[in-house]
């Protein structure tokens, strides 16, 4: 019975691995789209980019979960974790149309902006995982 349950651990390993190469790989595009250093603000503790990237972390980390579950193999399952990542680029540009000066905002510390990008980065990212249910 206990190896029956494990049989499943090797591509368990796989995707999850995956995802966490998604990530990473994320986390560094998305550091380097914006004009603020997010980790060295999270590092002199300044709540605003910490509630930015955190909230857009889950924004791609919404439509990734859906693909590990909906994809076919690995390499469709990165193609839409590739996806996942532009929109939420693309989700990063919009916001600032309303908000021109975000990213200063943000970079200064202040949460009302942070919590505007944080939260239009979930909700693009929970519609973007919806979408992915193929």
């Amino acid at each position: 019975m206990i190896l029956q349950s494990l049989a499943g651990l090797p591509a368990f390993l796989v995707y999850f691995c995956t995802g966490l190469i998604a990530i990473v790989a994320y986390l560094f595009v998305y550091t380097r789209i914006t004009p603020y250093n997010e980790f060295q603000l999270i590092r002199d503790n300044e709540p605003a980019a910490a509630i930015s990237l955190g909230l857009s972390l889950l924004g791609f980390v919404a439509p990734l979960v859906s693909a590990i579950a909906h994809s076919a193999n690995v390499l469709d399952c990165l193609i839409w974790a590739a996806i996942a990542l532009i929109v939420q680029i693309i989700v990063f540009f919009l916001v600032k149309v309303p908000v021109p000066n975000l990213s200063t905002r943000i970079a200064a510390g202040e949460l009302a902006p942070a919590i505007w990008l944080g939260l239009s980065s979930l909700a693009a990212g929970l519609l973007n995982a919806a979408c992915m249910i193929y």
